[in-house]
């Protein structure tokens, strides 16, 4: 099942020692070693404040506040990214499962998965870690 977010190719690329220098050793691990932080842990769980995140690593724009809502999942999640070309997919079989793999189109950086079980308008839940993502604060 596709979600979106055609694969444009990778436009930053660095070497690791960089991403390790540049990153915490939380959003490395993440970002380009596609861990997970623990449920409920994450500081944007449940953040209400209106924004754009961004990726961690990069800056691209990947999700909007208006778009985000609580999945009780343990980890922000949203209907949708930005644009579909905010992010890309793939299939993942890691932990004996068959998930579908969401990163950041312009880097790469593993952000989380998305699943058929979110609500309306996209029935889509983009579930998503925290330290993977920074707010930019909208002004109100």
């Amino acid at each position: 099942m596709s979600y979106g977010g055609r694969v444009t190719g990778v436009r930053i690329q660095k070497s690791d020692a960089e991403w390790r220098a540049e990153l915490t050793p939380e959003q490395y691990e993440v970002l380009r070693r596609k861990g997970t932080e623990r449920a409920f842990t994450g500081r944007y769980v449940d953040t209400k404040e209106p924004g754009v995140y961004r990726c961690a690593g990069c800056g691209a724009e990947l999700f909007r506040s208006d778009a985000k809502y609580d999945s009780g999942s343990g980890w922000p999640s949203f209907v949708e990214p930005t644009t579909l070309d905010s992010v890309v997919t793939e299939t993942d079989t890691s932990h004996g499962m068959v998930r579908t793999e969401v990163m950041c189109a312009t880097c790469g950086g593993h952000l989380g998965h998305v699943f058929a079980d979110g609500p309306g308008p996209t029935g889509l839940r983009y579930c998503v870690n925290s330290c993977a993502l920074d707010l930019e604060p909208r002004e109100s």
